[in-house]
């Protein structure tokens, strides 16, 4: 099973977006996908129509559930749910092993699955470090903008530091473009600087730009994903073209 984690220190980039289109994408071509709602907000839980009362991400970190008995199967796939206790995980979970815990719970199914997508919270606590930890890929979506930017340093920090410290073999797989609109100067300027920081650190922006699009909100919204609800509209198109890209870029890796 390969853990790829969807990971931006700013929100109201498309996380989750990216994560539920990656992951459905995945199932069409038939491979089996566990979703993992690490996000207090439990966006991904809601759209996806899992009961967050039940066993859930905070029960597995606090060692209150197995991980197989957090596994939910929805309509949209299975998914272990978030809840809002993640929000105190920096404050409620201790422990030596509290960051490894994700991890060596994933170990546990990673027979029964092919990937593992995760939607990761914004802030860098606990909830993230176990996230880091357990992936072996992680996507950055993020806008064209100075504050995107600035984010990417604090995370790559964070990235050498597991590494260093908890034996992480997590690689930046590339950076998303979310939300763009090709018009603006702007967004042709902070893509030219993204360019050089992704060849600084010997990653890859993705050509697919995923655009502006209403009905990325609209289908959370309607709880499916883009494709069964807009399957022509831009934002399918784009997640498509970066799926595309994704499963090639793993083609080239073996």
């Amino acid at each position: 099973m390969e853990t790829v984690i969807i990971l931006s220190r700013k929100g109201g980039v498309g996380k989750t977006a990216t994560a539920h289109a990656l992951g459905a994408a995945l199932m069409k071509r038939k491979k089996r996908v566990l979703f993992v709602d690490a996000d207090g907000q439990s966006n991904l839980t809601l759209t996806m129509k899992a009961d967050e009362e039940q066993s859930n991400l905070y029960d597995v970190l606090s060692k209150e559930s197995t991980i197989k008995k957090a596994i939910q199967e929805t309509e949209g796939g299975y998914i272990i749910p978030g809840n809002e206790m993640l929000h105190a995980a920096d404050i409620t979970l201790n422990g030596a092993d509290k960051n490894l815990i994700l991890r060596e719970a994933l170990k546990e199914v990673s027979k029964q699955f092919d990937y593992c997508i995760i939607d990761t919270p914004a802030a860098l606590g606990v909830v993230t470090m176990n996230c880091l930890i357990a992936a072996d890929k992680i996507i950055v979506p993020l806008q064209a903008d100075i504050y995107s930017l600035q984010g990417i340093a604090r995370m790559v920090e964070a990235l050498e530091t597991v590494k260093a410290n908890c034996g992480s073999k997590a690689t930046i797989s590339g950076f998303l473009v979310t939300r763009y609109n090709a018009r603006t100067v702007l967004s042709k300027q902070m893509l030219e600087d993204l360019e050089k920081i992704a060849k600084s650190l010997k990653t890859r922006v993705y050509k697919s730009k995923i655009r502006e699009c209403t009905a990325i909100k609209e289908a959370a919204l309607q709880q499916t994903d883009i494709y069964s609800y807009a399957s022509r509209s831009n934002a399918a198109k784009d997640y498509k073209a970066f799926v595309e890209e994704f499963i090639k870029q793993k083609q080239k890796e073996i």
